[in-house]
């Protein structure tokens, strides 16, 4: 028999004692009570992830560096389970995508503390799981998207450019892995198709070519797909997506696929009211739901629809705050005779990404009649004369926006406008620096 029919025996053999999947209320539960990861994704440096593999490796779990990063910090691999079928999961190969290697800490901290129970040691006796946590250690230390070189390593799968790519690259040769998870954050504002809502998650089967090659390994993740949509909708019903497939030539998931590990991409999103931890036990969920899929048998029986019904995401009808017509006044060092333009206008604002622990600036990204617009945060500036605190009110600069209730009488070529007529409200780094609710929410 070929290696892998003897491979696809031994683990339909082992489904049959399976364990049931566990439900995605009780995963979550787990993590609420189980997880190690403490700080926000975002503020987690190196020097923590090295200390938390430690704690990994006291508690039994192989954990091996495997390669420097091009400033020489260390890459490392865990390794857990001792099954036939080899999985490779990697994480933050972009600087700035932190979420899923503190979810991967905690599933390996939960592997071990719970190594006694039953769907945890069938899990170990059908999977073998290797995953490279921080990929991209200097990238994650100047918390950006390239690595030190300025090079995109997701975009380094054929020339090799990087010490990270041809890590990764020989990681897979070396091993030959049968499924991939490539895991990834995407933006904030990345929203379900060209609707106003959030995609949390964007899933991706990737292809190994740009006809779309169908293999029976890519029919084999769109069902374990689809289970982690079905799981998923229990927490975020309608905040799911489907991400992009055009077919990248030079990016590690295609190239995966195609060079024999068909591959998963997760990309997490944003979630209005919810915090990063709360992203952490997506992934934790989505992460045991596909392998207990696969150590049960469960995907088999997967319907591939769910993923199949997913909307492709997209972006561009979204931002952090609308602020709808506001009475617009622009001062500048010419007003002698003049002092004020006055337009009504609505102004779509937008947060940079930053670590948790650090300031995030906002900027004006859009002025006029944005109609199309929507806002996580909208308000109803009608009543309002608004300015913007340095005194431009233009689209990139900061939203640092003065709120006038509009029946005042403002000289607005006085210096220092703040403090000679101080603002009813202030609208600051993304929050209600003063006045918070005198302006109206809608």
């Amino acid at each position: 028999m070929r290696p892998g029919l003897c491979t696809l025996a031994a683990i339909i053999l082992l489904a049959a004692f399976n364990a049931p999947m566990q439900t995605p209320d009780k995963l979550a539960d787990a993590w609420e009570a189980d997880h190690v990861s403490r700080m926000p994704p975002s503020d987690v440096r190196h020097a923590d992830l090295k200390k938390s593999l430690d704690q990994l490796k006291k508690a039994g779990i192989k954990v091996d560096q495997v390669g420097l990063s091009f400033a020489n910090r260390e890459i490392y691999q865990i390794e857990w389970g001792h099954g036939p079928l080899k999985i490779l999961m990697w994480s933050q190969m972009h600087g700035d995508e932190p979420t899923a290697t503190s979810a991967l800490i905690d599933m390996f901290a939960y592997f071990q503390k719970h190594r006694g129970d039953k769907n945890i040691r069938q899990l170990e006796s059908t999977v073998t799981i290797r995953a490279v946590p921080m990929l991209n250690p200097d990238g994650a230390e100047l918390y950006q998207r390239r690595n030190q070189q300025d090079i995109d390593i997701n975009r380094d799968a054929l020339d090799l450019r990087s010490p990270e790519a041809r890590l990764l690259k020989q990681l897979r040769d070396d091993w030959n892995p049968a499924i991939g998870f490539n895991l990834h954050n995407q933006q904030y504002l990345t929203t379900v198709g060209h609707s106003p809502i959030q995609a949390t998650i964007s899933l991706l089967v990737v292809y190994g070519d740009a006809e779309k090659t169908t293999t029976p390994g890519q029919e084999r993740n769109t069902r374990i797909a689809s289970a982690i949509v079905t799981a998923l909708q229990r927490f975020i019903p309608g905040h799911i997506s489907r991400y992009p497939d055009e077919y990248t030539p030079t990016a590690f998931g295609d190239n995966f696929s195609a060079w024999g590990t068909p591959t998963i991409l997760i990309e997490t999103g944003g979630l209005y009211g919810k915090d990063e931890m709360y992203l952490v036990k997506l992934n934790f969920v989505a992460f045991m739901t596909a392998l207990e899929s696969i150590a049960t048998g469960g995907e088999r029986d997967q319907s591939p629809q769910p993923y199949l019904d997913l909307i492709e995401n997209s972006s561009g009808a979204l931002v952090n705050y609308v602020f709808r017509r506001a009475n617009i006044v622009s001062v500048t060092p010419q007003a002698a005779t003049d002092p004020s333009t006055f337009a009504m206008a609505d102004l779509g604002c937008v947060t940079e990404r930053r670590r948790a622990s650090f300031a995030a600036p906002t900027y004006i990204r859009m002025m006029g009649p944005l109609g199309g617009l929507r806002g996580l945060e909208e308000y109803d500036a009608s009543g309002f004369n608004v300015v913007q605190r340095f005194g431009t009110t233009r689209t990139g600069e900061l939203a640092e926006l003065l709120f006038y209730k509009r029946e005042r009488v403002i000289d607005w070529s006085a210096p220092d406008l703040e403090k000679n007529s101080p603002p009813d409200a202030i609208f600051s780094a993304g929050k209600w620096f003063k006045g918070a609710g005198i302006v109206p929410k809608r």
